[in-house]
C-alpha cells in the first residue's frame, strides 16, 4: 500500500499491533476504525484482511480513501462494536485472526465542538457517538435530580455529585442548558478544582458521555462477541483510557484465563476450560516520550489475550447501572 500522509497514530499503536500479531493470510476487526490507525498498521502486512467498525458516520466517511487504496482489503462497516460477530457473519466471515479495540471517545470527537463531548470547546450538549437517540442535553433536561447524581456518581466517579446534580436541576428551571459552556459553568460553581488539577467539569462530562453511549455496556458486550468470534490462536487487544474501562477489560480475561466453574464440595460439576490465555500479566502503558507527544495517552492501558480452542463462556448478566432507555422514559 501507499501511506498516506500525515497518519493517524494511534494511542499505544506500535504495542497493539505487535501484539495482534497480523500475518499474511489474516482476517483482523479494528472494532473501533476512528481515523484508522490500527487498520493502516495491519493493511501494511501484506494478504491481511480489515473489517473496520465504528457507530459514527464520519470515522466511516474519513476512511473511504484507505479503502480505495487498500486493493479490496478493507471494509467498513456503521455499527456498534458490540455487534462484532453478527458484523462478521453478514461479511461472510465465520472467524478471525484477531480484534483491536480503542475504547471510549476519540481525539477526532474530542476536537469538533459541534460534536459537544469538549467542555473546552463551545457547542452544543450533544456527545452521541452516533448520529442518532437522545443528546445529554436531552438527559440533563429528563433525568431527576436522583438519576443525574447516580450517573455523574457511577460514570464520572464525580465525589460530588449530589452537589452537581442539584446545580442541574436548579439552572434547568431557569433556562434549557442547551451547550457545553452552560454546563461547565454550572459545574465550575460546585466542584473547586486545585491549580494543575483536571477541570471541575471533567468527571461529568465524562458520566454523560459514557451514559449517553452506554459505553460501558457496549464494553461487555463487545468483548463477550470477540471471544465468540476469534478462531483459536487469535488475539484480542484492548486499549483502554479510564480505571472503568480498564477493570471490565481485567476483569473479562481474568475470568476467561482460568479453570472454573466446580470445586471440592461439587466434584461432579463440569470445569469451565479458559477461553484467553492472558499475554500481558500487568497492562501495557505508553512510555514518556509518547506521553510527551500525546497527552491523552498518559491514562492509557494496553491488555491482550490469545483464543483457546475451548468454547466461549456463557455470557453474563450486565450491571444494574443506569440505563438510558428508562431515564429518557421516566422509568
Amino acid at each position: 500500500m501507499t501511506p498516506a500522509a500525515p497518519r493517524h497514530i494511534s494511542v499505544l499503536g506500535r504495542e497493539a499491533v505487535e501484539m495482534l500479531a497480523p500475518h499474511d493470510g489474516g482476517i483482523y476487526l479494528d472494532a473501533t476504525f476512528g481515523a484508522g490507525g490500527y487498520s493502516r498498521a495491519i493493511l501494511d502486512i501484506a494478504g491481511t484482511r480489515v473489517i473496520g467498525i465504528d457507530r459514527d458516520r464520519s470515522a466511516i466517511t474519513g476512511g473511504f480513501d484507505l479503502v480505495d487504496r487498500s486493493g479490496g482489503r478493507l471494509t467498513l462497516v456503521e455499527d456498534r462494536f458490540s455487534n462484532l460477530d453478527a458484523i462478521c457473519a453478514a461479511q461472510g466471515v465465520a472467524a478471525v485472526d484477531g480484534v483491536v479495540m480503542d475504547v471510549g471517545v476519540s481525539s477526532m470527537q474530542l476536537d469538533q465542538a459541534a460534536r459537544g463531548f469538549s467542555f473546552r470547546l463551545g457547542g452544543p450538549l450533544d456527545m452521541r457517538m452516533g448520529h442518532d437517540g437522545p443528546t445529554a442535553a436531552d438527559v440533563v433536561a429528563k433525568a431527576s435530580e436522583a438519576e443525574l447524581a447516580n450517573i455523574i456518581y457511577i460514570f464520572g466517579e464525580e465525589k460530588y455529585s449530589r452537589a452537581v446534580a442539584r446545580a442541574i436541576v436548579a439552572a434547568r428551571k431557569e433556562a434549557p442548558i442547551t451547550t457545553t459552556k452552560a454546563l461547565a459553568d454550572i459545574v465550575s460553581k460546585v466542584v473547586h478544582a486545585k491549580p494543575n488539577e483536571i477541570h471541575p467539569a471533567t468527571r461529568t462530562f465524562q458520566g454523560l458521555r459514557i451514559f449517553v453511549n452506554g459505553e460501558l455496556d457496549e464494553l461487555h458486550l463487545a468483548l463477550a462477541a470477540a471471544e465468540r468470534v476469534l478462531r483459536p490462536g487469535g488475539r484480542l487487544v484492548v486499549v483502554s483510557f479510564h480505571s472503568l474501562e480498564d477493570r471490565i477489560v481485567k476483569d473479562f480475561f481474568n475470568a476467561r484465563g482460568k479453570t472454573g466453574g466446580g470445586s471440592r464440595h461439587l466434584p461432579e460439576m463440569a470445569q469451565t476450560a479458559p477461553s484467553f490465555q492472558i499475554l500481558t500479566k500487568r497492562p501495557v502503558t505508553p512510555g514518556e516520550a509518547e506521553v510527551a507527544a500525546n497527552p491523552r495517552a498518559r491514562s492509557a492501558k494496553l491488555r491482550a489475550g490469545e483464543r483457546t480452542a475451548a468454547p466461549a463462556h456463557a455470557a453474563g448478566e450486565l450491571p444494574a447501572w443506569p440505563v438510558l432507555s428508562d431515564v429518557m422514559r421516566g422509568g
